[in-house]
């Protein structure tokens, strides 16, 4: 009998392993697995199974104090924070995206809202809002600042690709195919009015981040369109 797609041989081909890996291991691409003794922040949403004594708390309003309200930081739908505590395994995936683990070493990184999926609650984290074209775009305006030492996974449609910002030669992205960049850089949003027919937003315009320094910026094959903002 043709073993090949039996279940045995599926389970096999499937099943979880212990990598050994540390508090984050990629269990495949697209499927964040977290051994958890103690707590980590997550995406709303983003838990598909766990295994063990967990629990799970949503982001309290004040609990970071009034400036670090998530209020629609993740998506134009107003996904938050959820804080999962306790002793097991926790499985973590966000539409299927490609999931990438950074392990800061006092660094800082930005990270677009809709593409952070988990953190650990040492790290130093403020969200920021791109108030400069908050009447262009809604969404993808806020991104959050992380700083110091510890994990973070951060999610992309399809694979990342990073780019080098380099001094006097700046890096121009579409905002919504822009995924994180380094803690250094801060992007200026800037228009093209030539390219409208091609790429525009509703504006009229082209909306573009211009990325000087030294850095470097990820973005991904995707874009990622958010609904304009209603008047």
């Amino acid at each position: 009998m043709n073993q090949r797609f039996s279940i045995d041989d599926f389970i096999k081909q499937t099943q979880q392993e212990d990598k050994g890996e540390g508090l984050f291991e990629l269990e495949t691409q697209r499927v964040l697995e977290v051994n958890l003794d103690g707590e980590v922040w997550t995406k709303m949403g983003a838990m598909i199974s766990y295994r063990g004594a967990i629990k799970f708390e949503r982001e309290g309003v004040l609990e970071h104090g009034l400036g670090k309200l998530f209020k629609k930081a993740l998506t134009g739908e107003g996904t938050s924070l959820m804080k999962a505590n306790g002793q097991g395994k926790l499985y973590l995936a966000d539409q299927g995206k490609k999931i990438s683990i950074l392990n800061l070493n006092n660094d800082a990184i930005y990270v677009n809202g809709n593409d952070l999926l988990a953190f650990q609650p040492g790290l130093k984290w403020d969200i920021k809002l791109m108030r400069r074209v908050a009447g262009m775009m809604s969404g993808g305006l806020f991104n959050v600042r992380i700083e110091g030492t510890g994990m973070v996974a951060i999610t992309s449609h399809y694979e990342p690709l990073t780019l080098i910002v380099k001094p006097g030669n700046p890096v121009y992205t579409d905002p919504n195919a822009t995924v994180a960049w380094s803690g250094n850089l801060q992007p200026d949003f800037v228009t093209d009015v030539s390219l409208k027919t091609f790429f525009g937003r509703g504006s009229g315009e082209s909306i573009q981040m211009k990325f000087e320094g030294e850095g470097f910026v990820v973005v991904q094959p995707f874009e990622e369109v958010y609904m304009e903002q209603q008047s």
